[in-house]
């Protein structure tokens, strides 16, 4: 299989062989900015800004990446919103895009994972793969250890509980927790009167 079909197959959700040099070779060189990126010191705020725009296939404003960020693809091909903050340890598997909207929260050893493989032994001993991109609505918050699978959808203003396995799409204004993900319950009005169990909110609320 030749560099162009692979790349085909690639942006198709098709299999594909990932083997190819020509694949290898950009790989390689989309991963030695991320590599750049971890060395920086936080203090870099201004050299970050310019990594992350170098790095990522789509930036924002207001966007901040703690290191280390890991990604199969350096990150060339997630595509960020406004304002999105990640935590430590973003593992970020970019062979397929990652769509993530306006003011989304990542927390800490978070997996973002578009690839996988045939369940068949024999194309796995070929290293066989398939991509299906995730799509992340604005404003939602992933709690850490949380790990989302290819192919799903995230609905705006979600919340996915930390350590959670989501394998299934998951719809807007809720909160989402498990192994694998299910939604608890809808975000409702006692979220807008107390932000952890009986503490009240004393900060003002926008209005939709």
């Amino acid at each position: 299989m030749d560099f162009q079909e692979a790349k085909v197959r690639m942006e198709e959700g098709r299999l594909y062989l990932p083997d190819d040099e020509e694949i290898r070779k950009i790989q390689s060189a989309c991963m030695e900015v991320m590599y750049e990126y971890n060395t920086t010191r936080s203090s870099e705020s201004k050299r970050r800004e310019e990594l992350l725009k170098k790095m990522l296939a789509e930036v924002g404003e207001g966007c901040y990446i703690e290191a280390p960020f890991y990604a199969n693809w350096g990150g060339s091909h997630v595509h960020f919103g406004k304002n999105v903050y990640v935590n430590f340890n973003l593992t970020a598997v970019d062979d397929g895009h990652i769509y993530v909207g306006d003011c989304v929260m990542i927390g800490p050893n978070v997996t973002l994972a578009t690839a996988a493989h045939p369940v068949e032994p024999s194309l796995r001993r070929k290293a066989a793969q398939f991509n299906l991109d995730v799509h992340i609505g604005a404003n939602v918050w992933i709690g850490a250890g949380a790990v989302v699978l290819p192919g799903v959808t995230i609905g705006e203003n979600s919340v996915i509980g930390a350590g959670s396995i989501v394998t299934r799409d998951i719809p807007a204004n809720v909160v989402a927790v498990g192994n694998p993900c299910r939604v608890l319950r809808e975000i409702n009005e006692h979220d807008r009167e107390y932000y952890y169990r009986e503490r009240k909110i004393d900060l003002p609320i926008e209005s939709e």
